[in-house]
């Protein structure tokens, strides 16, 4: 008992220890409801799976049991364990120390920066949609840079006043949600057939589980549809990401409550829309990020579309604000750490730490530039299908990049588990061998994820195979590629750094 005490004290982290004392407790289970659901529900990769008929629910169903549940199985073990700002980053200097802790949180923090783009390129695929217009590639980069600029305004504000605003739209969310599901019910009372026919009970195409027969780890087949496992992989990742915001937390029995009603929330979300773009939609559309706008103009009229799709614009601008006041959270403890400059650990006025958020904008509004104002101009390429492009080779490569967090998030539990089992015997949720499972299931679905998003462009309409995968993988090398160096510069930078004041509350 004593050796783990001595331990536990000589792993403790410097944020471990102050950060409580910066930022203040002010998120409730809804809170944290509401900001589970921003980060991991993005309704707009359901058009990147329906296309592919049936097939689409058979993989979002493997996902939710190979993945999700066990995901959050895992993090509310870890969040009793040590519930302190950072989440991932944290976990995995408890189980390896230093570098494998920062190379870990780079992991799990890179995609919060990429998918700033993500959503801005949805927020322009609905504008183009809703007013029939058809963008410029400038004029694209303009809208992200918009969106980039308000989430990093707005996220630096009173964060109590900033999740206000994200609890309102998150329940508007919900109803945009209801609102494309019952579109799909009041297409086929209206007396239309169904685009997709679910009665084929095999691996034929159309069928339920079609493709599903072939080698998943052969790249050069063109029926297999494993694909589509690596998408889902992306539309379940951040599970663990509003504990990047631990020490916030008013309550701990908000992470149980989060990590049970998000999840439920999510799932359900995915499969209701997925069955409705199946119903009411032309699989043609597949890859169209304004395909969940379809079956609602189709049904309810224009006045509905412009109400879901303005309703799913302001969720978009505000999933931004959530990416971006959260992810922060990790450049802030690895400022308090001396793993990077400390000051990326200021905070302004309101006890947010807005030099992290600054970071981040101009980083993401950097490769914003160079995606839609410089590649576009010398590279050829359809204009008009642009944001939908970027939109789902971005989402490939924070696949690949977030999922080799998520391997040491499946990891890390194992090793904590035996490098403090008095903590673990304390503050246990479940029996070991439960975590050995979700470990080992986890961890593996993770790098199968990995592999199967190169097998196959998640649009086959916008890639070929080779440019996919080429593409990819080359903005997934140089993201990890750029890990030591950051390590070695950003620590020697801080060290040289003079003394940072370390605030505390009033």
């Amino acid at each position: 008992m004593a050796t783990e005490s001595t331990a536990a004290a000589g792993s403790e982290l410097v944020s471990e220890r102050v950060a409580g004392g910066i930022l203040p407790k002010v998120l409730n289970s809804f809170d944290m409801v509401a900001i589970f659901v921003a980060i991991v529900l993005f309704i707009s990769n359901v058009p990147g799976f329906y296309g592919n008929g049936p097939v689409s629910i058979t993989y979002l169903l493997i996902g939710f049991v190979t993945f999700l549940v066990l995901g959050a199985i895992v993090t509310g073990q870890l969040a009793f364990l040590f519930p302190g700002e950072g989440s991932i980053y944290l976990w995995t200097h408890k189980a390896f120390g230093p570098f494998a802790s920062f190379f870990a949180g780079f992991a799990a923090w890179w995609p919060g920066v990429l998918v700033m783009l993500s959503t801005g390129s949805v927020i322009s695929g609905l504008l183009q949609y809703l007013g029939g217009w058809s963008f410029p590639p400038w004029l694209q980069g303009l809208v992200i840079l918009v969106v980039i600029a308000i989430a990093a305004v707005v996220s630096a504000l009173r964060f109590r006043l900033t999740q206000n605003a994200v609890n309102v739209i998150f329940v508007l969310y919900g109803l945009a949600i209801l609102l494309v599901g019952l579109s799909a019910v009041l297409w086929l009372a209206q007396g239309h057939h169904s685009f997709t026919d679910f009665s084929h009970f095999n691996t034929s195409a159309g069928g339920w589980f079609q493709g599903i027969n072939n080698n998943p780890l052969d790249l050069t087949t063109s029926t297999s549809t494993w694909s589509l496992y690596g998408f889902v992989i992306l539309a379940l990742l951040g599970i663990e990401v509003p504990l990047n915001m631990g020490v916030e937390i008013v309550h701990m029995k908000a992470i149980t409550r989060y990590l049970i009603w998000g999840s439920v929330v999510v799932m359900v979300a995915y499969l209701l829309d997925n069955w409705a773009l199946l119903v009411a939609a032309d699989p043609k559309q597949g890859g169209n990020l304004a395909a969940l706008l379809i079956p609602v103009a189709a049904t309810m009229g224009p006045f509905f579309k412009w109400v879901v799709g303005l309703i799913f614009i302001g969720f978009f601008v505000f999933i931004t604000v959530v990416y971006s006041f959260s992810f922060a959270r990790l450049l802030f403890v690895s400022g308090l750490d001396r793993r990077l400059p400390p000051v990326v650990s200021r905070v302004n006025r309101y006890q947010v730490p807005h030099i992290a958020i600054i970071v981040q904008a101009v980083l993401a509004a950097i490769i914003t530039l160079i995606t839609f104002m410089v590649v576009p101009y010398i590279v050829s390429g359809d204009a008009a299908s642009l944001s939908s492009r970027v939109y789902l080779v971005f989402q490939a490569a924070i696949t690949v990049i977030w999922c080799v967090s998520m391997v040491f998030l499946f990891v890390d539990i194992l090793y904590i588990i035996r490098k403090f089992p008095a903590v673990f015997a304390a503050r246990r949720i479940a029996h070991p061998a439960l975590f050995w499972v979700c470990s080992i299931i986890g961890a593996i679905s993770s790098f199968f994820g990995v592999w199967t998003v190169f097998a196959n462009p998640f649009s086959t309409q916008l890639f070929s195979k080779a440019d996919w995968w080429h593409t990819v993988l080359a903005i997934a090398v140089v993201s990890l590629a750029i890990v030591p160096v950051l390590y070695f510069v950003g620590a020697r930078t801080a060290r040289s750094a003079p003394p940072e004041p370390v605030p505390t509350t009033l």
